[in-house]
């Protein structure tokens, strides 16, 4: 269980130290050193300042996630800014030091220093439906220089409490085993500190489970979250080598693959896990291409979204595309009931403007 932020920056600069004071809080709780917080604090400022000057206010989410395997697994900051601004008409010229598109003086940081003290960042801009930042602050100094992540499937995404809560009750998590990468989502049931320790109970199990198959994941977790309130589960496999992923749910979590440009739902199965799971759930298999990209949501996601008609997103961090999928989903109009998360696994297709992985 971990701690969420979820900061609206819509008016006046103090919004700009809250999310800087929650990022200096975020490197605490991962255990950052003193001048990687600063780092933290410094793209936090930056990115709330930017929603400001340019896109009219928006929020910036900020998660506790662990990197890669080079990393050694340790935790990281991950600052996300959404808003449904303009755009950024010139991404290139943005990722310049010290750039900005208004009269007024910057900080002289911009987005091309976000990128360049960050372990790991990337963007997603559209003329007329706004920007998604994403910024990883890991343990280390980034390295100059270090070029694109490494081909092949990654996994990511964002977490948001209900009501701003520190806890969130859903979480995400993956693991990898030989030629499987397996993510999972859960959903804590209800909300609030009970839902989280259930819903992260689930991804501390999944740690030892990588060479299992979805469905025997799925009991395995059944009598890990005994002890709790249960959640609901979704599993997703994906064989590097067959070339197929392997799906099962249970409990209202929702699943939607991508594949040659159109949009399939996975089907989850009723019940609770660690609760009232069924004896037995089928698993869905399905092929999976190089423009592939599955989205697992909890139920905080409006049922009937519709999922972006934007290829390049399979190119994109999957934290990115996780954001863009729960900005695009929601609204002013019809606020989330629950904690939402979502989380995507991409084929590992190389951002135009990321770094790291």
């Amino acid at each position: 269980m971990s701690r969420v932020w979820d900061v609206p920056v819509e008016d006046d600069s103090t919004r700009v130290r809250d999310v800087r004071v929650a990022a200096e809080e975020a490197g605490a709780c991962a255990g950052l050193p003193p001048g990687r917080t600063a780092a933290a604090a410094l793209v936090a400022t930056e990115l709330a300042t930017n929603l400001l000057r340019h896109a009219e206010g928006g929020r910036v989410l900020i998660n506790l996630v662990e990197r890669g395997h080079d990393d050694g697994r340790r935790t990281a900051v991950q600052l996300v800014s959404l808003d449904h601004g303009p755009g950024i008409p010139d991404v290139a010229a943005a990722m310049r030091d010290g750039y900005t598109t208004t009269v007024a003086a910057s900080l002289g940081a911009g987005l091309g220093t976000c990128r360049r003290i960050a372990n790991d960042f990337d963007l997603h801009s559209a003329p007329g439906r706004g920007t998604v930042v994403m910024a990883r602050i890991g343990h280390e100094p980034a390295v100059r220089n270090q070029g694109p992540p490494p081909p092949g499937p990654r996994a990511g995404g964002v977490n948001v409490p209900l009501g701003r809560a520190e806890h969130s009750g859903d979480a995400w998590g993956r693991v990898r085993g030989g030629d499987r990468l397996t993510l999972l989502l859960a959903d804590g049931l209800g909300h609030g500190v009970k839902a989280a320790e259930a819903s992260g109970a689930a991804v501390k199990e999944l740690r030892g489970l990588a060479e299992l198959p979805p469905a025997e994941i799925l009991r395995s977790l059944g009598r890990a979250l005994r002890p709790t309130r249960g959640a609901a589960v979704a599993v997703a496999q994906l064989d590097t080598t067959a070339g197929r992923l392997s799906f099962a749910g249970i409990g209202n979590v929702g699943a939607r693959l991508r594949t040659d440009g159109t949009w399939k739902a996975l089907l989850s199965h009723p019940g609770i896990v660690g609760a009232q799971a069924p004896a037995s759930v089928p698993v869905q298999r399905v092929p999976w291409h190089a423009d592939s990209l599955l989205v697992l949501h909890s139920d905080g996601l409006p049922s009937r979204w519709t999922p972006p008609d934007d290829g390049v997103l399979p190119g994109c961090d999957p934290a990115v595309a996780a954001a863009v999928v729960l900005r695009d989903a929601g609204s002013a109009a019809r606020p989330a009931g629950d904690d939402t998360c979502v989380a995507v696994l991409t084929a590992g297709g190389v951002s135009r403007h990321g770094s790291g992985a």
